[in-house]
């Protein structure tokens, strides 16, 4: 069973604005990462699967592959964890997080489910409508 992380997307107002970064990217011939700080002692579990779970205004709303984890070292010779990212967003049922800091591993038990596998109709509504709803048992 894959392991997963969870960040929070800072700056990040809506899942659409963090495609339109990630796709500028794309179109300038940059690869998808994340760096952190803290290298997961636990990156191997990680890159077997694992999915990146980015935390949005508050709420998990869309997971990212994570392909690869590699060490890095700035130029004062500080080291640091690459998180190297697939390409495509999945978005998923949008679910409230607690604000942290760093990362946190996330079992697959515990991870949101993607909204295409989730209940029929419920993505055309907004992502706090869907928390709401979930929350009140009614998607």
């Amino acid at each position: 069973m894959a392991l997963h992380l969870m960040k929070l997307c800072v700056g990040v107002e809506t899942v659409e604005q963090l495609e339109q970064s990630q796709a500028r990217r794309l179109r300038r011939g940059q690869s998808l990462f994340h760096d952190t700080r803290m290298m997961p002692k636990r990156a191997d579990e990680i890159t077997d699967g694992g999915s990146l779970y980015w935390v949005i205004k508050g709420r998990f709303q869309v997971r990212q592959a994570i392909v690869d984890i590699t060490r890095e070292t700035d130029k004062e010779g500080r080291g640091y964890a690459r998180l190297h990212l697939g390409p495509d967003l999945h978005r998923v049922v949008p679910r409230g997080h607690r604000p942290f800091q760093g990362w946190r591993y996330m079992d697959a038990a515990k991870a949101p489910q993607d909204l295409d596998t989730a209940a029929v109709g419920s993505e055309d509504l907004p992502p706090e409508m869907q928390a709401e709803l979930r929350a009140l048992g009614i998607l």
